[in-house]
Order: C-alpha cells, then sequence, then structure tokens
C-alpha cells in the first residue's frame, strides 16, 4: 500500500517543534499529504519550513480526510515525549476513520487499553517506533575492536540541532559516490525514513551502547562500507547527557561530524552552548581512552539565517576550527563527504 501521510503537528508546526512531521516532508518524498496545525491553517509547508513545496497545513483531521490519507503521524518530538491530552481525541478519531497510526512518543499507544482496542475493532496498526523490543536488551561486548567497517557518528553542541538531518544528507552523498553506506536510525524520525533501528532514549541505561553496537554490527554483516550513525542529545546538555555518551561507547566511531547552529547561543537551560575548539576536544577526548578519533567537519544548522549569512557563518566556523563546514540540508553535503573520504585516505595510506 502506498502510505498517505497526514502529520498532526497542532500548534506546533515549525522549523524546530515538530522535527518527526518535517522529516517525513524532507525526506519521504511524495507520502506526506497534509499536516495539521489550525494556527497555520491555509499555508503550506514551504511557507512554514522553507522547504516541503505545496503540502498543505488544515485546520483539523476532518479538512485532512479530502487527501484520503491511509496513515496519521504524530509529528512532534516534545519535551518529555509524552502524549498531549488534548490529543487523544484527534488519535481516536483517526483510528475510527481506519488510519494507521505512526508515533515517535514515549507514550506507547499499543499499550493504550482504549486505543489498542479501537484499533483492532478497526483493524488498523499502531506502530510505536519508541517500544523497545527484547532483542535490543542487551550489554555492549566491544565488536569495535575487531571491526573494518567505517563508523561515523553526528554529534552536537546541543539538542535538536540537526544531527539526523546533516547524517541523511551525508549518507546521500556517499551513495551518490557509488560507495555501500548504511544509515543507522537511533530514534524514531529516523527510524520511520530508514524502516528499522532502535530509539536509544527509550532503552535502559545500561543497553544503549549494546543496542546501538547490535545496530551497527547488523550493518557490518550486511557489508557496508560506511555506516553513518545518527546522534541524539548532546555531551554538554544537562537533560541529555547520558544517551550521548551511551551512543559513543556503542559505536566507538572512527569519526565524528559536530552538528552546531550559529544562531543559537544558549540552550534550553539557558546555559552558553560551549565554544567549538573545546567542544571538539572534548568528543575525541571522551573517545581517546579506548581508541584515536577525529571530528573531521561541522555540520550546520542555518535556520534562521539567510543564505548569505549561512555561507559567512560557515567560513568563519571553517577558520576558526580548520575544518571544512556547512549546512547540507541547504547547500548540500559535498564539503562533508569529501571530508569524510579524505579523512579515511589519508589515514590508510599514513597505515
Amino acid at each position: 500500500m502506498q502510505r498517505k501521510i497526514l502529520a498532526l503537528a497542532e500548534g506546533r508546526f515549525s522549523p524546530l517543534k515538530s522535527k518527526t512531521a518535517n522529516g517525513a516532508i524532507a525526506y519521504l518524498p511524495g507520502e506526506v499529504v497534509g499536516v495539521i496545525d489550525s494556527t497555520k491553517s491555509g499555508m503550506i509547508a514551504q511557507q512554514v519550513l522553507g522547504y516541503g513545496g505545496p503540502i498543505p497545513v488544515v485546520r483539523s483531521l476532518e479538512e485532512g480526510f479530502r487527501f484520503s490519507p491511509t496513515h496519521m503521524l504524530v509529528g512532534i518530538a516534545p519535551t518529555g515525549g509524552r502524549l498531549p491530552d488534548a490529543w487523544r481525541d484527534v488519535i481516536r478519531k483517526a483510528i475510527m476513520a481506519r488510519l494507521h497510526i505512526l508515533s515517535g512518543l514515549h507514550t506507547i499507544l499499543s499499550d493504550d487499553p482504549e486505543f489498542a482496542a479501537l484499533a483492532h475493532e478497526h483493524d488498523i496498526t499502531l506502530t510505536d517506533y519508541r517500544k523497545i523490543g527484547p532483542e535490543s536488551e542487551v550489554v555492549a561486548k566491544g565488536s569495535w575492536r575487531s571491526r573494518t567497517a567505517k563508523v561515523i557518528l553526528t554529534v552536537g553542541t546541543d539538542c535538536n540541532i540537526g544531527k539526523m538531518t546533516t547524517q541523511l544528507e551525508v549518507h546521500k552523498g556517499l551513495v551518490q559516490r557509488g560507495l555501500k553506506a548504511d544509515f543507522v536510525a537511533t530514534g524514531q524520525t529516523g527510524m520511520m525514513i530508514r524502516g528499522r533501528g532502535v530509539a536509544v532514549d527509550s532503552l535502559i541505561g545500561d543497553y544503549i551502547a549494546g543496542a546501538i553496537e547490535l545496530e551497527v554490527d547488523r550493518s557490518v554483516e550486511e557489508g557496508y562500507e560506511y555506516i553513518l550513525v545518527e546522534g541524539q542529545g548532546s555531551l554538554t546538555h544537562m537533560g541529555y547527557s547520558g544517551v550521548t555518551l551511551g551512543l559513543i561507547h556503542g559505536t566507538m566511531p572512527d569519526a565524528m561530524i559536530l552538528c552546531h547552529q550559529p544562531a543559537r547561543l544558549k540552550d534550553d537551560y539557558g546555559l552558553l552552548l560551549p565554544g567549538l575548539k573545546n567542544i571538539i576536544a572534548f568528543h575525541e577526548t571522551v573517545v581517546k581512552f579506548f581508541r584515536e578519533t577525529k571530528v573531521v567537519a561541522i555540520g550546520l544548522n542555518t535556520v534562521g539565517l539567510t543564505d548569505d549569512e549561512a555561507r559567512e557563518a560557515a567560513e568563519q566556523i571553517s577558520q576558526m576550527t580548520g575544518l571544512p563546514a556547512v549546512d547540507a540540508f541547504r547547500f548540500g553535503p559535498e564539503k562533508l563527504t569529501d571530508a569524510v573520504v579524505g579523512y579515511f585516505s589519508s589515514r590508510h595510506n599514513r597505515s
């Protein structure tokens, strides 16, 4: 069945507050038929996000029915990841209209007695990307010690700063060069796009490293040469640093790409974001206890900047760090893919 997705983003459809809906719009071309947000009804995705073309924003679920959707996507990832109470009725109505539900919330819809009963009655599926299967409850074994594939992890100066988008763009760039590259999803939006992965922020802390190691091993066994792992959180974020450290230890990356938003000065605790040179050294030091690795490039999120401002910011950051910097979603991933391929080529030549 060709999916026709209606994305629920009531009151939050924007570049930074509806990242699940935005990811579907950007990376599932032709599948999203509309977005529900009464506060932006009558607009199109292009006007709200700067991409997405003519996808319409509608006032309600009922208004969205005219596009004959087959699925409804819960299109936000709010702090804490819980289902807003006001949205229960919308989900209930969507199920009764026989729409399959896609959700990346920490609230597991398939475990909700009312939703589960309705889904059974109306013969639809409830897909919970953050529902953890028992196969992911494993402790890391250290398989990186014998790994031959090249693993690249995106890390960030803050949360919600473009780690998934940057990695998807680099993956696209490597594939276009004829290289066998895989994207490993570690969050709900990436899983929806890739079709598999593990939502590491739903795991028991002891299993974060092991679960992502298992995903990397799976890609290795499938013969991928470059394995691009989607980053989560930030080592310097007071709330979500734990998941980042677990990902670092689970991947033991051969290289990292640091993601940064030049226009963002503070995190959501009101703390100043760290200086780029310090944060680069910090990430390399965290891994250095186990192995040598390098941050090889800077992936930028230039939302809020004009094209000229974005290019100027990239140039300043490149001069400051000595690393290539670009907003890959906006200007293409060539600088980042060049950096990745060049780094491994020079490392091979040195050995």
